[in-house]
């Protein structure tokens, strides 16, 4: 692609720009800042509500004590059971019965402060959810 016909249409950057790769008019490569493009943005924004209604889903299942809250941290952070347990060093199967809130309510403070630390909340942020669903702003 030329440097000329690097596309600049807006997206989720929010007017931040990101690096491509376009041919000059000497035929080398060079960098062109962009905006980001069509096809992009909309696999983007797919993403991101795949994303948003499985955050709002725990959130449910949290607020219907079927989950801890937990699930709802690790589906806001991107992150799978395995992550975590190696962020907090315990094994996965731990970390997956702590899902449970029956489990998850009997947690020693050190275990639940380790989670807390890893999200970057005090243990009382740690322990609650929003009550609102959450939403992508554009």
């Amino acid at each position: 692609m030329r440097t000329k016909d690097v596309p600049q249409d807006g997206g989720l950057n929010q007017g931040m720009r990101e690096i491509t790769y376009a041919v000059a008019e000497n035929g080398r490569y060079v960098v062109v800042p962009s905006l980001g493009w069509e096809p992009k943005n909309i696999a983007n924004a797919q993403a991101w509500e795949v994303i948003l209604e499985d955050i709002n889903t725990q959130a449910r299942l949290v607020r219907d004590g079927k989950r801890s809250p937990l699930a709802y941290h690790l589906a806001r952070h991107l992150m799978t059971v395995g992550l975590a347990a190696s962020y907090v060093r315990m094994p996965r199967w731990r970390v997956k019965r702590h899902l449970k809130p029956s489990v998850f309510n009997r947690l020693k403070p050190e275990v639940m402060q380790r989670y807390a630390d890893l999200f970057g909340l005090t243990l009382a942020e740690f322990r609650q959810i929003p009550q609102a669903e959450v939403v992508l702003l554009d």
